[in-house]
């Protein structure tokens, strides 16, 4: 493909020579004469002068460069259509393989895919344009709409509902039972029953291992476009809106609320029953124990606001030079006042 024909392809303006043969997708430190590759974050800005690159995706703004440039206002966002024009994901051809095992009530369009040793129970409904690989298991009574994608042991519990263009990738359980036991008068742990179903909208991805559990009453729901990263925990009942992002190792406690667009980046944690806003943005390995307003930016653990615990944080790398002036300084005040102190005479006793 030449660049002029990418470069109408992303709706981007061209700079240079737009004949240029373009063959694949690299990083800017990889990219060979006929790759495309991108520059989004200007601490990279010098190896775009240096990449072998055939041209180099830019904002508007960048300046100049011997390279030839595809202009547009998100470069991030059009490497990634870029790579979705030159990759060429696998394909799965409609049919069942024969050591399937797929009860007779389950209702699945005429052009799944359905890999080996997969499991479909009974009243399962399954949309158009499905790919099921192999070990997946669908419980029984799920419903789930078009184009959903299950890779290799992934699993969707009885009663649980996904909508169409949903990912699972492998090993993501949906609606295994929610972490609830009541403690009895002899102080065992007695399991509640997790009744309620697990809802997902559509568009949502859900990365490996990540776990979304299944509530003892009502629903744990996902929103739309949401995307859900590795060995995540979302707990029973609770309910995260469209397109949140919960970055790897996030756990969310059972009842938790999160609103819609979101981040909650690696290892953060919210505790039960605990409400985040919209546009909410909790750093990396941040604990919340206490509800969050909307468009906040939190940190640390117990979090509070971003840029007063980065300010704690640069005072905390200095407590030990504080606390070796603060000692000095004691002793200091200790002499001074020990030579202020009046000198005790005595007159023997005589008057």
């Amino acid at each position: 493909m030449t660049l002029a024909e990418l470069a109408e392809r992303l709706k981007a303006t061209l700079d240079g020579d737009g004949s240029v043969e373009i063959l694949g997708v690299q990083g800017l430190e990889e990219a060979a004469p006929t790759d495309l590759t991108f520059l989004a974050n200007p601490r990279y800005a010098a190896l775009a002068r240096t990449t072998k690159a055939g041209a180099i995706l830019v904002t508007p703004e960048f300046p100049s460069l011997a390279t030839p440039t595809l202009r547009l206002a998100n470069p991030y966002l059009a490497f990634a259509q870029a790579l979705a024009i030159f990759h060429q994901p696998p394909v799965y051809p409609p049919g069942i393989h024969p050591t399937a095992v797929i009860d007779s009530t389950a209702r699945i369009a005429a052009d799944a895919h359905i890999g080996a040793y997969a499991v479909i129970g009974r009243e399962v409904e399954i949309g158009p344009g499905a790919v099921i690989l192999p070990h997946v298991v669908i419980y029984d009574r799920a419903k789930i709409g078009a184009h959903f994608f299950a890779h290799a042991h992934a699993v969707v519990r009885e009663s649980c509902e996904l909508g169409d263009h949903v990912t699972l990738e492998n090993g993501v359980i949906v609606g295994a039972d929610g972490f609830g036991f009541a403690r009895d008068e002899q102080g065992r742990w007695q399991k509640i029953p997790q009744t309620g179903p697990v809802r997902i909208g559509s568009h949502v991805d859900i990365q490996a291992n990540a776990c979304v559990d299944r509530s003892s009453v009502g629903s744990t729901v996902i929103g739309d476009g949401t995307k859900i990263d590795n060995l995540v925990q979302v707990g029973h009942g609770s309910r995260v809106g469209s397109h949140t992002m919960l970055c790897a190792q996030v756990g969310l406690a059972g009842s938790s609320v999160v609103g819609s667009s979101a981040i909650l980046a690696g290892q953060a944690g919210v505790a039960g029953h605990c409400e985040l806003g919209d546009s909410v943005i909790l750093t990396a390995q941040s604990g919340v124990s206490h509800d969050v307003p909307a468009g906040k930016m939190i940190s640390g653990s117990p979090a509070f606001d971003n840029r007063l615990w980065l300010r704690a944080v640069s005072l905390f790398q200095r407590l030990p030079e504080l606390a070796r002036r603060l000692s000095a300084l004691e002793k200091r005040m200790e002499a001074a006042a020990i030579n202020r102190e009046p000198a005790n005479h005595s007159n023997g006793g005589a008057e």
